[in-house]
């Protein structure tokens, strides 16, 4: 009687040896994220990061430090990134979607940690998507210094994956931004957004692959002859380097008094997170450019303009409401940075709600 072959972890579905070689390949790519405050230790089971440190050079510590930590996912944008096996650009989205959240309570990112879950662990695929993580850590000026891959046949499908992050950040005590001090005639400034950022995908991908005859592959007349998928995977942007910039130029003055990050839900969902409950913003939706995508979605929709604007950011990707007399210069401070800034709205007498005219 021929003796059965004895079950391993490999014949079971997961590999030992990809995951050691898909560590040395991403190794590069972490380690150029770490700055002076990031402690290696080779082999070890976790990250360390120094709050404080005492070089001269390189000193920034904290009189009453608060910290702040996000979490959040890609969403169903990963299905799209999968369908064409381009993996890097996800990877900014991840580490945006938590950074710019942290943002609006006006603290500054330290260290970030992903997590990936594969149905079969592919060394060059993860180290692209780990390589996409960093580039995003770099442009948030923080640490990736941990991470995890599971492969779970079992439970993902073969070319599925999902991801998850998780950041923590930093601000002094006096100066958090909490949205208590928006008044009325506060000016409501917007950053735009690159697109349709990570949120509303489960429309989007509804709208162009509902019915026959789109594909990622299709070049849109109405996007410029650009590629759906390419429009479709354009990363998220990161605020953090203008945003944290223009708040250290205010050390003493509270000029920023809320912030938001423009996700799920929209303008009109997240503005109001930040208002006080006797305070409307009022946005005026033609003083900005909107992104060519969002007139292309809801046209092929069809779909009303009140849901573009409860699904989607519309072209703004985080807005400031920011003191009446300081208004200009901030502006004129963040579009030196490099952002496209509009002047969208004004603060109002009223009940915590966003009205669009």
């Amino acid at each position: 009687m021929t003796k059965p072959e004895a079950l391993t972890y490999e014949r079971a579905g997961v590999s030992i040896e990809a995951n050691d070689e898909m560590v040395e390949q991403i190794q590069s790519h972490v380690a150029g994220t770490f700055g002076p405050r990031v402690m290696g230790l080779k082999g070890g089971f976790a990250g360390m990061f120094r709050l404080d440190y005492d070089e001269k050079l390189f000193k920034r510590n904290y009189k009453n430090p608060v910290l702040v930590a996000c979490t959040d996912g890609v969403g169903s944008k990963v299905q799209l990134a999968a369908e064409i096996k381009k993996y890097d650009s996800v990877g900014i989205d991840l580490v945006a979607m938590s950074v710019n959240d942290m943002l609006v309570q006006g603290a500054e990112p330290l260290f970030f940690l992903d997590y990936i879950a594969v149905h079969k662990l592919e060394p060059a695929v993860i180290a692209q998507m780990v390589k996409g993580v960093a580039a995003g850590c770099k442009m948030a000026d923080c640490a990736l210094i941990g991470g995890e891959t599971a492969e779970m046949p079992d439970t993902y499908r073969k070319n599925d994956f999902d991801m998850a992050g998780f950041a923590v950040g930093v601000v002094e005590r006096k100066k958090i931004i909490t949205g208590s001090d928006v008044r009325k005639g506060d000016v409501i400034l917007g950053l735009a957004s690159s697109g349709l950022h990570s949120n509303g995908y489960t429309l989007a991908r509804n709208v162009c692959f509902g019915k026959p005859g789109l594909k990622m592959t299709s070049e849109i007349d109405e996007l410029g002859g650009r590629r759906l998928g390419d429009e479709l995977l354009e990363p998220t942007k990161i605020y953090v380097r203008p945003v944290v910039r223009l708040l250290r130029q205010y050390k003493v003055k509270k000029v920023v008094h809320a912030m938001a990050h423009i996700t799920g839900g929209g303008l009109v969902g997240n503005i109001p997170r930040v208002l006080p409950k006797d305070c409307n913003a009022v946005l005026q939706k033609s003083s900005w450019d909107k992104p060519e995508v969002f007139d292309f979605l809801q046209k092929a929709g069809p779909i009303e303009e009140a849901e573009m604007y409860r699904v989607f950011n519309m072209g703004i990707g985080f807005v400031l409401i920011v003191a009446e007399d300081f208004a200009d210069a901030i502006a004129r401070r963040l579009s030196s940075y490099g952002e496209k800034v509009y002047r969208i709205g004004r603060v109002t007498s009223g009940n915590g709600s966003v009205v669009t005219r």
